[in-house]
């Protein structure tokens, strides 16, 4: 069963020019032990209780691993984040019939363009106040406001920003993605959010796709569709904003570099966003009902162990050392502030369209 998803990962990595490597299925079966001891303990009743999904405990026993221990060379080469969670996220989109997003699409774009135009000029305000040069105000603010670690690179990428400055801002996104999986969740029953304005919050907030999936999960079905469909609509922004910061670097900035041009946009959009159209599309329209029916669970499974291997590779890609120094307090800061103004705002305006 395991050398299925280990020769389809290796086919993905040769298609974007990876090679595999003699010793990756070696990594890989270090990735599966991993995962296979996160399901174990989600099993047990008191997690169950709890409401711990197996992501969860992946992501802990990779973040223990990675700060506890200097990682060999040959565990990092299937250490493949992005593609694991693109994967699940396509297979996501068998389980999210196109009803679903047509109900949900136009309110999720409506609260995606408040939210990150708002949270994108506060942040790049915010960081001038504390004196960070436009690079740094730059990836922050589309890492807050847009999508995460995806948002940064494409920035960075416009800009030719520098991959030290781009390497911690994904830390950033990264270690303030775990405590807002675990407690948004917590805080949204307490407060008796309903399901859509509860995931519409959590998929308009949490930075990593990955995480948003996750703390979706911990609302149940309702709010993983809703916090799945904000953050896709988050998503699709991503190719405009990237358009949209050339702009401003092209004509602001002597360095600037990349042409705005449609091939551009092209590059920065997230295609996996288009297999997750096409299933959601193939499995509402093409393949019938009792065909999906039975598919629905088989499917689901199959895509939480692509998100648990997944959070085990976060957890291993992230170190609290590079964090946790002098010379990143002002990021830092201005990260965190930006995110507490894009929680409290993104409830209110996800109170007033779902709600």
């Amino acid at each position: 069963m395991l050398i299925i998803p280990f020769t389809l990962a290796l086919g993905a990595l040769w298609l974007t020019g990876k090679p595999p490597h003699p010793q990756a299925f070696y990594s890989y079966l270090f990735l599966i032990l991993i995962t296979l001891v996160a399901h174990i303990l989600s099993g047990y009743t008191p997690a169950k209780d709890l409401g711990l999904e197996v992501v969860i405990f992946s992501l802990l026993i990779g973040l223990a691993v990675s700060n506890l221990f200097r990682l060999p060379d040959w565990v990092k080469l299937m250490v493949q984040t992005e593609l694991y969670i693109k994967t699940g996220l396509v297979l996501l989109g068998c389980g999210i019939l196109f009803g679903d997003i047509m109900k949900a699409g136009a309110l999720g774009m409506l609260q995606s363009l408040i939210v990150v135009i708002a949270v994108w000029q506060f942040c790049f305000w915010l960081g001038k106040k504390f004196g960070l040069d436009d690079e740094y105000r730059t990836m922050l603010s589309s890492a807050v406001a847009i999508c995460g670690v995806s948002a940064a690179i494409a920035t960075a990428g416009v800009i030719k920003g520098d991959n030290k400055k781009l390497s911690y801002v994904i830390s950033l996104v990264l270690i303030t993605a775990i405590p807002m999986l675990l407690l948004m969740p917590w805080l949204a029953k307490a407060m008796e959010l309903p399901a859509s304005v509860a995931g519409a919050w959590m998929g308009g907030t949490i930075d990593t796709t990955g995480a948003v999936v996750a703390a979706g999960n911990l609302l149940g079905e309702d709010g993983l569709k809703y916090a799945t469909v904000v953050k896709f609509s988050q998503n699709v922004l991503l190719g405009i904003a990237a358009f949209a910061i050339s702009l401003y670097w092209t004509y602001t900035k002597k360095q600037a570099t990349d042409k705005t041009t449609g091939g551009m946009i092209w590059d920065r959009f997230p295609k996996f966003v288009l297999g997750f159209i096409a299933a959601s599309l193939l499995f509402s329209f093409v393949l019938p009902a009792g065909l999906v029916s039975e598919l629905k669970t088989p499917l689901k499974n199959i895509q939480t162990f692509w998100f648990a291997l997944a959070f085990t590779c976060i957890g291993l890609e992230t170190r609290f050392a590079d964090i946790f120094n002098k010379d990143s307090k002002k990021p830092a800061v201005v990260f965190l502030l930006a995110q507490l103004f894009n929680i409290l705002l993104t409830l209110g305006v996800a109170w007033v369209v779902f709600g």
